[in-house]
Formats: structure tokens, C-alpha cells, sequence
């Protein structure tokens, strides 16, 4: 059997339906809270973003951009003067590349970015080392113009990418915006892309099949990339680009892109031309790229301070509303809690104190108002509620008071009937036998007198039973010795009141007597064990029964051999002879069994039943040793000297009884 569930108080169970929305409540504000502060710690590290990777990156990206440019140069002709203007590039984009490893690699970079924007970074970095492949294959002339162009645009795709993945929060306006100026600086690195194969051509001026769609390719997506992003852009960003889309050397560098595209080979004054225009345009956008990086960088700052302070001021009435809700509700719950203590105890004083105190005086006889016994539960609070159940109890309490009463009523009327019956029979029967007393001493018929004995034997049961009704009324039977009586005369005048008998067979037992005062209570508690001992066992067994003296007083065992009873049945039998409860009307079926426990509780006799080796049941009486007396009656004596037998014994001890219960009865009858 799994364990009782330990109970909880009702307080824990209030206080835990309450803490449900409570919970609930603070998780809604943590998380309010949280995102605000959140938004606006975002945009406190764009400043380190921007200052840690977004600028060196971009300065990064425009020396890559040179250097493509004079490599492409280099290539397209191979004069020393270009490999000099290429070397000098070359280490301002080295220069320029530590710079941008050290602040990516810095504490505070890597403390702003998220673990996928660590990811875009590394990657950055890891492409920025073929560089120096690239440039050991063009050393050593291993490498084709436009591979050579392809590798710087993988570097920049990748620096691209880490610009992107700083830029991915999507709800926040300024990071939109800033993911828009990225693209519009890609489409300057497009432009970029279409002067290194403009000045990869060299002086031959041809460009090859896959340089021609490169470059047309070149074209079409920054065109693309253009008019997609300037409407996404907002007022002051966008201006900063018209400006220079609608300025002329804008529409002339459209118009030599559509020539170049168009022309089969370039010839010196359409490159000297081209160069100088996409040079100036590169330097327009590259200045439009950092007024708007220094325009988005300004405008953070306030945002993130504006959006902390709201954040601060919400989190504040939100954790003063918490705050709130919590005492209001710790208040209410407490004052449920403490109105279902006080109705608690009410009924637990009920229960344990009025009722039990109304059925003590009940029980002895003591006459109960119930007004007084049973006042009106008093609660305290003004919860409907509960004071309906206070006003419930009260009522129960009425009830179950003035159930008590009419039942104790009922009892003692019962258990006057009882006495009214049996004093009334135990008259008749003692009339009766003296009436077959005094025929027995007349008849000398055998046969006769057979059936006078079988009638006095009948009459005897009938005196037992009728004693039972007083034992069970609360009286004492008018019965009594006034001398002591041996042992054995007692077991064996307890047997002679059985029915069957001639079943029972009492063994010898030792010199010992009874106090005449304890003799008729202890043949009838000794009958009815008997009694029962033969009405449960098989008609052709047996009962014995067996005496001696032991160490607290003499012991009798009635040993049948029936068919037993449970453990679980003995238990409950042997707490009721052990404690023996008020006689409840309604159980007739073990009424022999209550008789004794009453009978052994006014004597302080201990009765204990227990399996029997025969299968039976064993039933031992333990008679304390203050009602016996030793061999030193004068009966006892003439017994152990062999004056007398047990038989003369027996029937002196019948003749006195008789006389004293001629007595008794007469006394009865005054």
C-alpha cells in the first residue's frame, strides 16, 4: 500500500492558486521588460559594431578595392611602373588587414556580436588569407587576369557577408536601414569590380568572351541593386543617394557602360575616359557610404537612451503593479485562510470536546440541555461561505446532540426492560426449581425422576439467560456465596448450565478456591465460553476444559475443536473482551461474547482467545489472585484429606446455593 499523501493547510493551497497568476503576471513583465532593455542594449553596441567592425571593415574593403584595381592593371600590361603602384597598394591593404584582425579579435567586438555573427566574422577573417595566395600566384605569374580579379572578389564577398550578419535584426528600425546602406556600398564594390576588368584589358583592349558577360553581368546587378534599395532607404539616407544618381557624371558612366558593353575592344582615350569618370563616381558613393555610417551612428545613440528610458519607467509601474497584486493577494488569501482556521477549530472542538463531554455525562445518566451543551458554531469574517458552513455545522452539532440524548434514552429504556424482564423471569425460574427440589426429595421413579433432572437442568439455562438480560441492563445478578467455593465445583457448576453438556470434560484441577462474592460472575462467564465453545465445534467433539495456578492468579482454558477462526477475527474479538464497548441493541449475534467481557471487566478478569492446536479455538481465563483462597477452607481440606469426594462437595455447594438464592429471591420479591 503506497504511503498517505501528507495534507496540506488550506493557507499553501490558497497562497498556491493565487501565486498561479501572480507567476504569470511577473513572467509577462520580465519578458516586456526584457525585450525593451534588449532592443535598447542592441542598439548601444551598434556604436562598438560600428567601431570595431563595420568602419576598419570598410576601410578594409576600399584598400582590397585599390589593390584589385592596380593588380588588374599589373596584369593587363606588366609594366614596372603598375607592379610599383601595385606593391605600394599592397601594403597599405597588409597595414589595414592587421588593424581589422586586431579590433575583430578585440574583448569588446566579441562581447557585442551574437555566437552567429562570431561565425560571419571568423569566416571573414579566415578568407582574408587569400590574399596572400593570390598574390604569390601573380608574383609568380601563375595566375590569369581574371582569376586574379574573381579571388579579391571572393575576400570581399566575405567581408560582405560578416556586414550582413551584423545587420540581422529585424525589428529594430536603424538596423534595417543600416542592412540597406550595406547593399547601396555593395553596388559601389560592383562598380569597382567593372574598373578592374575595364583595366585588366590593358593596352590590347579586348576583352575576352567571359570578361565581356562578366562585366555586362557587373552592370545589370548594381542598376538592380540601386533601385531596389533607395526606396527602402528613409528621407535623410535616401537624399544622400539621389544626390548622386541624378548628378551627370552618374548618367555619363551609364552611357560608357552601354558603350564598353557595345564596343569590341577599348581603345586608350574610352579607358582614359572611363577610368577618370568610374573614379570619381567611386569616390562620390564611398563618401555617400560614410555620411551615412556616421548618420545611423549619430542617431543610436539617442534611440537606445530613449528606448532605455521607456524600458526603465515600464519595468518600474510593471514591478510596483507586481508588487501590488502580490500583497493584495497574500491579504485576501490570509483572511480567507484565517476565517477557515477559526471555522476549523470550532469544528474540531466539536468534535473533540462538546460531543464527547455531552455522551460522558449521557452515559451517566446526567440530564443534557441542548441549548447549553450545543451554543451556535461562532466564526469569524463576512465570507458567505463559510459562514454558511459555520451555520451548517451548527446545525449538525443540534442534530447529532439530540441524536445522542434520544439514544441514551432509548438505552436506558431498553436496559430497563432488561432488568424489569429478567427480575421478573429470574423469579418464576427460582419458584420453579424449588417447586423440582421438592419433587425430586418426593419421586422415587427412575424415570421420572430423569425428566425432573432434565427440567431443572433446563430451568438452570433459563436462570443464565435471564441473568444475561441483567448483565446486559448494567446490574448485578441477585446470585451469591458467602463462603468460598473450590475450583473445580465452579468449572464444573459452569458446565452444568451448557446445553450439550455431556461434551464437556472437565479435567482435575488444583486445591484451590473462589471468593464466594466472584463465584456466580465467574460460572457464567465460564458458561457461556462454554457454551460457545460447544455451539461452534462438531456435535461428536469435545470441549475441554482445564485449571491451574499460575503466577497472576488460577487459569481456565476451554479448548474446542471446531473450525477456528481468522487472525484478523481473534484481533477484533480480543479487543472487544479487553475493552468492552455499550452494548449496541442491534448486535445480537455475539451477545454471549458481551456478557462475559462485562462480567470479566467488573472482576478484573483478563479473557484471551487464541487458535487452538486442534484447529479450534483456545479460550483462557485468567481469574486475578486476589479473588482466590487457598486450601485452608475447611472444605478444600476435608477434599485433600480424602474425608470427602468431589460429588459430596458439589451437591453441599448446590444446597447452600439453593438456600441462598431462596433467599435472594425472597429479598427480590419484598
Amino acid at each position: 500500500m503506497s504511503p498517505r499523501r501528507r495534507d496540506r493547510p488550506i493557507r499553501s493551497r490558497l497562497i498556491g492558486l493565487l501565486l498561479v497568476p501572480l507567476f504569470s503576471l511577473i513572467a509577462l513583465w520580465a519578458v516586456t521588460a526584457g525585450v525593451t532593455i534588449s532592443e535598447s542594449l542592441s542598439l548601444r553596441t551598434y556604436n562598438t559594431l560600428w567601431s570595431t567592425l563595420r568602419r576598419p571593415a570598410d576601410s578594409l574593403i576600399v584598400d582590397l578595392q585599390s589593390e584589385r584595381l592596380t593588380t588588374a592593371r599589373y596584369l593587363g600590361s606588366h609594366r614596372s611602373a603598375d607592379r610599383d603602384a601595385m606593391v605600394l597598394q599592397r601594403q597599405r591593404t597588409s597595414k589595414t588587414r592587421e588593424q581589422v584582425r586586431t579590433l575583430a579579435l578585440s574583448r569588446a567586438s566579441r562581447a557585442a556580436t551574437t555566437p552567429e555573427m562570431r561565425t560571419q566574422v571568423d569566416e571573414m577573417l579566415s578568407g582574408l588569407s587569400r590574399i596572400d595566395e593570390i598574390r604569390a600566384e601573380v608574383d609568380e605569374g601563375l595566375s590569369e587576369r581574371l582569376r586574379a580579379i574573381e579571388t579579391y572578389n571572393l575576400v570581399s564577398d566575405s567581408i560582405y557577408r560578416m556586414h550582413y550578419s551584423l545587420a540581422l535584426i529585424d525589428d529594430i528600425p536603424i538596423y534595417q536601414q543600416s542592412r540597406v546602406v550595406i547593399s547601396l556600398g555593395y553596388a559601389k564594390e560592383l562598380l569597382t569590380r567593372e574598373q578592374a576588368l575595364a583595366a585588366a584589358v590593358g593596352p590590347s583592349g579586348g576583352f575576352t568572351d567571359e570578361e565581356r558577360k562578366l562585366f555586362t553581368q557587373l552592370v545589370g546587378n548594381r542598376r538592380f541593386l540601386i533601385d531596389q534599395a533607395l526606396p527602402e532607404l528613409d528621407a535623410g539616407l535616401r537624399q544622400l543617394h539621389v544626390n548622386l544618381i541624378t548628378t551627370p557624371l552618374y548618367q555619363r558612366l551609364r552611357l560608357q557602360e552601354e558603350q564598353i558593353i557595345a564596343a569590341p575592344r577599348l581603345s586608350a582615350r574610352t579607358q582614359r575616359v572611363w577610368q577618370s569618370t568610374s573614379d570619381d563616381l567611386a569616390d562620390s558613393f564611398q563618401k555617400a557610404q560614410t555620411e551615412a555610417a556616421a548618420l545611423l551612428a549619430q542617431r543610436a545613440a539617442p534611440i537606445a537612451d530613449s528606448i532605455l528610458r521607456r524600458a526603465v519607467l515600464a519595468g518600474g509601474f510593471g514591478l510596483l503593479a507586481v508588487i501590488a497584486s502580490i500583497l493584495i493577494s497574500l491579504r485576501v488569501g490570509g483572511r480567507i485562510a484565517r476565517e477557515l482556521a477559526d471555522l476549523r477549530q470550532a469544528a474540531l472542538d466539536l468534535a473533540n470536546k462538546r460531543l464527547p463531554g455531552v455522551m460522558v455525562k449521557l452515559k451517566r445518566g446526567e440530564d443534557v440541555d441542548v441549548a447549553t451543551e450545543a451554543p451556535p458554531l461562532q466564526t469569524v469574517g463576512g465570507t458567505a461561505e463559510i459562514q454558511d458552513v459555520g451555520r451548517a455545522f451548527s446545525t449538525v452539532q443540534e442534530t447529532a446532540v439530540e441524536a445522542a440524548i434520544g439514544q441514551a434514552r432509548l438505552q436506558r429504556g431498553v436496559s430497563q426492560v432488561f432488568l424489569n424482564l429478567a427480575r421478573r423471569s429470574q423469579t418464576l425460574l427460582h419458584r420453579q426449581r424449588t417447586q423440582l427440589h421438592g419433587m425430586q426429595r418426593h419421586i422415587t421413579d427412575p424415570d421420572m425422576l430423569e425428566e425432573l433432572f432434565r427440567l431443572d437442568h433446563l430451568t438452570t439455562r433459563m436462570r443464565r439467560h435471564a441473568e444475561g438480560l441483567i448483565i446486559l441492563s448494567g446490574n448485578a445478578p441477585g446470585r451469591a456465596w458467602r463462603k468460598p467455593v473450590p475450583m473445580y465445583d465452579v468449572v464444573r457448576g459452569a458446565a452444568a448450565e451448557v446445553e450439550d453438556y455431556a461434551r464437556v470434560n472437565v479435567l482435575p484441577m488444583e486445591d484451590h478456591g473462589l471468593d464466594g462474592a466472584a463465584v456466580a460472575d465467574v460460572i457464567h462467564l465460564i458458561a457461556e465460553l462454554i457454551e460457545n465453545a460447544t455451539i461452534f465445534s462438531p456435535p461428536h467433539t469435545s470441549v475441554s476444559v482445564r485449571g491451574e495456578l499460575v503466577g497472576m492468579g488460577f487459569a481456565v482454558e476451554i479448548e474446542d475443536r471446531g473450525l477456528g477462526m481468522t487472525k484478523e477475527r481473534l484481533d477484533e474479538l480480543n479487543e472487544r473482551l479487553a475493552d468492552p464497548p455499550e452494548f449496541d441493541i442491534a448486535d445480537t449475534d455475539r451477545m454471549g461474547l458481551f456478557v462475559v467481557a462485562r462480567l470479566a471487566a467488573r472482576r478484573d478478569i483478563r479473557v484471551t482467545l487464541r487458535p487452538s492446536p486442534y484447529g479450534g479455538t483456545t479460550a483462557i481465563v485468567l481469574i486475578p489472585s486476589g479473588l482466590m483462597v487457598g486450601p485452608k477452607d475447611p472444605d478444600l481440606a476435608r477434599l485433600a484429606a480424602g474425608e470427602v469426594t468431589p460429588e459430596d462437595i458439589i451437591l453441599a455447594s448446590l444446597q447452600r446455593g439453593s438456600q441462598e438464592n431462596e433467599n435472594t429471591g425472597e429479598e427480590d420479591r419484598k
